[in-house]
């Protein structure tokens, strides 16, 4: 047992928690805990967690978790290394995503020009056609004479009421139009408005709705929910492509504990939002303005 791991037992012990006791508020599985008191490190699912266990084994049974980093940084194994190849391998991901794109793109090139080209020759055809079929057709009075016949005041009087019409037909469509005219609606906004330490503050305005969806992009990541009253729900450690969905509404409040957060997207309606921190767990806490 690592002096670290003989202070966290100590101060759990103190406190009169059980490991399953410990299990049950911090959601971390017992056999990471047992690990964490025996430095036994090696069965982590990462170096990232283990600072990340840490820290929330600390503040469970009352101590300082930068404190205790600090302390016994020593004992916890580093993750610089881990962090540059994955970054390095994300940048080359990203490269041959991007090579591929353009290379579909140039192979596409050709056909695309060869469809515009068969559409300006239909257009052109079909208005070549549309001509010539106006130009074929008689006129309309063979008998230049047959106007004459007619009454010329009840042509003169057709043509004014035609007029008359055509201005009040104008007239109910613009005013229709008017009427019409949807009401400018509001549009959600999602505003970071601090940080403080792991904690990122957003606000939400636009909307009355407050509804999560989490999305695990890379790798693993542990993901919760924490409503007002500081009950966590569907906190569990979720793998690459699983998604998780919570609705705060009735809230108007969450908080969203994110181990590695670089893995994982959030979605406030649909919308994603992002920190500008750069701590590997953060705690997103969002909340709508009308709330405040």
């Amino acid at each position: 047992m690592t002096e670290l791991g003989a202070r966290l037992k100590e101060a759990r012990l103190a406190k009169g928690l059980s490991l399953d006791d410990l299990q049950e508020v911090t959601k971390i599985q017992k056999r990471y805990l047992v690990g964490i008191e025996e430095g036994n490190y090696s069965i982590m699912p990462g170096s990232f967690y283990v600072r990340a266990f840490i820290k929330q084994y600390a503040e469970a049974v009352g101590l300082d978790p930068e404190e205790v980093l600090a302390d016994y940084k020593q004992d916890i194994p580093g993750v610089q290394q881990e962090e540059v190849v994955q970054a390095y391998t994300q940048n080359t991901r990203r490269r041959k995503i991007a090579s591929s794109s353009s290379n579909r793109v140039l192979e596409m090139m050709p056909m695309l020009i060869a469809a515009l080209f068969i559409v300006v020759i239909i257009v052109v055809s079909w208005f070549l056609f549309q001509q010539k079929a106006n130009n074929s057709l008689p006129p309309e009075n063979e008998n230049p004479n047959a106007v004459q016949m007619d009454n010329n005041q009840g042509v003169t009087g057709n043509k004014e009421q035609d007029d008359i019409d055509n201005e009040e037909q104008a007239e109910e469509q613009q005013q229709e139009e008017q009427e019409e005219e949807p009401a400018n609606e509001a549009k959600q906004v999602v505003t970071q408005t601090a940080i403080n330490g792991e904690d990122v503050l957003f606000e939400v305005t636009g909307t009355t709705e407050l509804k999560i969806r989490t999305e695990i992009v890379e790798q693993r990541s542990w993901v919760a929910f924490r409503n007002t009253q500081g009950i966590d729900h569907l906190g569990k450690e979720y793998s690459q492509g699983e998604s998780v969905e919570y609705d705060a509404t009735e809230d108007g409040y969450v908080r969203i504990r994110l181990g590695r957060n670089a893995f994982v997207e959030v979605y406030v309606n649909d919308e994603l939002v992002t920190s500008t921190s750069d701590l590997t767990t953060q705690n997103y806490i969002i909340q709508l303005a009308q709330q405040q």
